[in-house]
């Protein structure tokens, strides 16, 4: 939905429910979004945040009668896509995910390839009055980077598609933006390597020359195009799990002249103060699919983890005191879950900084976790979680 006052639109990430194929999104759009679109936006138009995988992207992009049924769909039900998921590839429910999810990375030609196949699906599902975004994976998973080379291959891929978003504009009037998203143990972590990836590589003399040379612009032109399409996406979740100051982190983007073309609005688990006594409880969030990156800050230093089970069994083996951060999605309106808590103040703090001076003109909430939450942290149905945190979201913004 439309917030007005230059807040931009808001929704929630589709990525919660069942949607790796078309048929299985096509299922989740038709039987959860309606009836979230009732409760929290009953007489304006309702933004879809659409998650659209390998396998849904290329249905749509073979399928004309799929494009237009889902056209169809959207007009009668008053809804309209604004952005997509196009980060995890393959498949991301029902079964082991882990560090797949970052596969194929930006080395490779089926990343190109996916990206520009969702690209010119929005340009033609998208309301004209909406430039679209698409997020995207950092880059690749950290440990998989090995040399220079690795890096200027994903840097020309992600160029390749930047000069496919020119062409698609200037084929279709329709700009389509891409939002790469930091994530712990990924090449693109921290706020601060992303911007030194950005002025690095990005914004310098080779990079726009490599984009103009790739897009057939003008050097002239190549660096306005630079900033146009490409950006990121501020995931607050994963950005506090790295114990970052989040409105510093984003005055530094805004500083170095990287668009923020997502602001997503994510919470992680927090323990201010660990002991060994919680370990048995903090235990009940290891049994997860996905990776659980965990930070551990002690006596000023940090340590990181690729799971949380790995931070406990180190913390049980020394268990000096210790504030931990896990990249655990949890329901943004929550202070606190269970005996623990959450990182919502750094939402609030991102919401309150967005609210004086708008960051971006796409905000998504993305708690993808609903089906691995501890059953005994559940609420309601799927319908209640989700519209509850669109309207904390909205609360906050407007108060």
């Amino acid at each position: 939905m439309d917030l007005g006052n230059s807040l931009g639109h808001l929704s929630y990430s589709t990525l919660v429910h069942p949607g790796d194929t078309w048929a299985e999104m096509k299922n989740s759009l038709e039987t959860f979004v309606p009836g979230v679109k009732q409760r929290v936006s009953p007489d304006h138009a309702f933004g879809v945040s659409l998650r659209i995988s390998a396998a849904s992207a290329k249905t749509l992009s073979d399928s004309a009668e799929e494009r237009v049924a889902l056209s169809t769909f959207l007009a009668e039900n008053d809804l309209y896509v604004y952005t997509v998921n196009a980060f995890p590839y393959g498949p991301f429910k029902g079964a082991e995910v882990m560090e797949r999810v970052y596969e194929p990375d930006w080395a490779t030609d089926d990343r190109v390839d996916y990206t520009n196949s969702v690209a010119d699906i929005l340009a033609e599902i998208s309301p004209s009055w909406v430039s679209p975004s698409i997020q995207t994976a950092p880059l690749a998973f950290a440990p998989n980077v090995v040399d220079d080379d690795y890096i200027e291959l994903f840097t020309t891929n992600l160029l390749r598609v930047v000069a496919h978003l020119v062409e698609l504009e200037q084929r279709t009037g329709r700009r389509v933006k891409l939002a790469l998203e930091p994530e712990p143990a990924c090449f693109l972590e921290t706020t601060a390597e992303t911007v030194t990836y950005f002025t690095e590589r990005i914004f310098t003399p080779a990079g726009i020359a490599e984009l103009a040379s790739l897009a057939s612009i003008p050097l002239s032109e190549a660096e306005g195009a630079m900033r146009r399409y490409l950006g990121v996406v501020f995931d607050i979740g994963h950005q506090s799990v790295g114990f970052e100051d989040i409105p510093a982190s984003l005055k530094s983007l805004v500083n170095a002249g990287i668009p923020i073309f997502k602001l997503q609005e994510a919470a992680a688990l927090w323990v201010k103060e660990l002991s060994i006594e919680m370990l048995p409880a903090l235990r009940v969030f290891t049994d997860t699919i996905y990776l659980s990156q965990t930070t551990v800050r002690r006596e000023g230093e940090v340590t990181k983890y690729l799971n949380l089970g790995e931070a406990l069994d180190a913390f049980e083996a020394d268990p000096r005191p210790a504030e931990i951060r896990t990249h655990f999605h949890v329901p943004v309106f929550l202070e606190q879950l269970g005996p623990f808590r959450t990182t919502r103040y750094t939402v609030e703090q991102a919401l309150r900084m967005h609210r004086e001076t708008p960051l971006s003109d796409h905000l998504e909430i993305e708690t993808y976790t609903w089906d691995v939450l501890p059953a005994e942290l559940k609420t309601g149905d799927i319908t209640d979680y989700v519209t509850r945190e669109l309207e904390f979201v909205r609360g906050v913004l407007l108060e």
